[in-house]
Formats: C-alpha cells, sequence, structure tokens
C-alpha cells in the first residue's frame, strides 16, 4: 500500500507547495482581496488541521503503537511524540525574529499594501527575500507531514494537502509584494514566491529517502503523532491568530467549524 501511494503522495505535496505562487497571482490580479475571504479560509484550513490531528492522526497512532507494546506504553509513546512535534516546530518558531517571519502576519491592510511595504527600496527586497527564506525552513515539515500521511491514507493526504494549500496562500502573498515594490517586476515576484512553497516536495523527498529504510507501521505510528502535534500548533499558532489579524472574527471561527465538519464526513464517507 505504501509504495503504490508514493507517487500521489508527492504530488499532493507539490501542489500544496505551488499554492504560494497562487498567493503571489492573486496579489497582483485582483483589485481588492477580501479579509472574510481570507479569514474564513484560514480558520477552514486550521480546522482541517485539527480535526484530523486529533480524531485521525493521534488516534491512529496510538492504536498502531498499542499493538506493538501495550495500551498503555503505547499511549505514553504517541503523547511523547505529539509534544515532541510541538516542541520542534516551535523551535523553529522561536529561531526565527517574529517581525521578519511570513508566519507572523501583523495587521495587514489588503486594500492599501503601500501601508505594509512604506520603506526604502532595499530594505523591501530583503524582507521578501528574507520571508521566502523562512518559508523554506517552515515548508519542509508541511511537506513530510502530507507526504506521510498520505503514504498510510490517500484521503487523508488529499485533505492534509487542501488544508495546507489554503494556508500558503497568504503566505504567497507575503513574498510577492515586498519583492513586487522593490522592483517593480512582477514576474521576479511570482516566481520567487512560488519557489519559495518548492521547498514542501524538497522536504518529502528528502524525509522519503532518508527515512524510506524504516517507513513501517511502527515508524508511522511515531510519525503520525509527531505530525498531529506539528498541525496543532501551525493551526494555534499561526493560523487562528492570522485569521484575527483580519479582524473577522466570526469568519474565522465559522470557518474553523465548517473545516471540522467537511473533514469528519469525508472520513466517514471514504
Amino acid at each position: 500500500m505504501l509504495t503504490n501511494n508514493i507517487l500521489l503522495a508527492f504530488g499532493l505535496t507539490l501542489l500544496a507547495g505551488l499554492s504560494t505562487g497562487i498567493g503571489g497571482a492573486i496579489s497582483f490580479f485582483s483589485k481588492k482581496l477580501s479579509p472574510k475571504f481570507l479569514s474564513g479560509s484560514l480558520g477552514f484550513s486550521a480546522g482541517v488541521m485539527i480535526y484530523v490531528s486529533f480524531v485521525e492522526l493521534f488516534a491512529n497512532a496510538q492504536s498502531t503503537l498499542s499493538d506493538y507494546y501495550n495500551n498503555h506504553l503505547g499511549y505514553l509513546i504517541t503523547m511523547t511524540a505529539f509534544f515532541i512535534g510541538i516542541a520542534t516546530i516551535a523551535l523553529i518558531d522561536w529561531l526565527v525574529p517574529s517581525f521578519e517571519n511570513p508566519h507572523e502576519i501583523k495587521n495587514i491592510n489588503l486594500d492599501n499594501p503601500d501601508q505594509i511595504i512604506n520603506a526604502k527600496e532595499k530594505k523591501l527586497m530583503r524582507l521578501g527575500l528574507f520571508s521566502a527564506l523562512v518559508l523554506t525552513i517552515h515548508n519542509f515539515p508541511e511537506g513530510l507531514v502530507t507526504f506521510i500521511g498520505t503514504l498510510s491514507e490517500p484521503v487523508l493526504g488529499i485533505s492534509l494537502a487542501v488544508a495546507i494549500a489554503i494556508h500558503n496562500i497568504p503566505e504567497g502573498i507575503i513574498v510577492s509584494i515586498p519583492i513586487y515594490y522593490a522592483c517593480k517586476n512582477k514576474t521576479k515576484a511570482f516566481l520567487l514566491s512560488t519557489l519559495s512553497g518548492l521547498t514542501e516536495p524538497l522536504g518529502a523527498l528528502l524525509g522519503y529517502f532518508i527515512l524510506r529504510s524504516v517507513l513501517n507501521d511502527l515508524f508511522l505510528g511515531v510519525a503520525f503523532a509527531g505530525v498531529a502535534g506539528i498541525m496543532v500548533y501551525i493551526s494555534l499558532d499561526e493560523l487562528l491568530p492570522t485569521a484575527e489579524e483580519y479582524g473577522q472574527h466570526h469568519f474565522a471561527i465559522g470557518g474553523l467549524v465548517i473545516g471540522m465538519l467537511i473533514m469528519a464526513l469525508s472520513l466517514s464517507i471514504f
């Protein structure tokens, strides 16, 4: 089953990564970006990730590890891996200056992009390039998340890819706008925002070639628990706070609930 899903896993990871390019395109081809739409979309993405993390990934990890050991030890290992996943992604965020971290999107005025890039051209270019560099760091674990999820359950992998793609779109906007206003070159800004997302399939490739010798049910049980921790952290620390920054609280919560509902229905149907 794992072998048959490898190509699908790489394909979904690639599509999720390329969604940063969608953000780069939207920022130039849309006269007005709706805060309600972006807030609801980020809430939707968080809802999918949170529901999948606790209902699917954590539960599957505990079941798998309990079969290898016993219920008590299986739960302890699952819980430990879960919090190690949180600690890992939290450490990455801590190492990146929050002011220049594209995941820390502060008070964006979508109707007036000039307000978020009111600085000299060199500073703007540095901000855009640094944001792209930071995204390459963050996208590695996200690529591995989608890849491992698809290896286990293709439907789960598709849901994860959609959720990650949605939350990558605003990141593409944050990378492309400063670069465009610095060099006045739409093509360059679009390409750089797109390339920043390609580290997701790169993360999946490296993860596969490094870990393929241990890709068995035991390893996947531990990996799923760690991935669940990563996704919960991303949802609570990045997606929901960013959705709130757009000033559309009810749309963010509505998107969260709808994301959970759709994820629940898709898992029950398939």
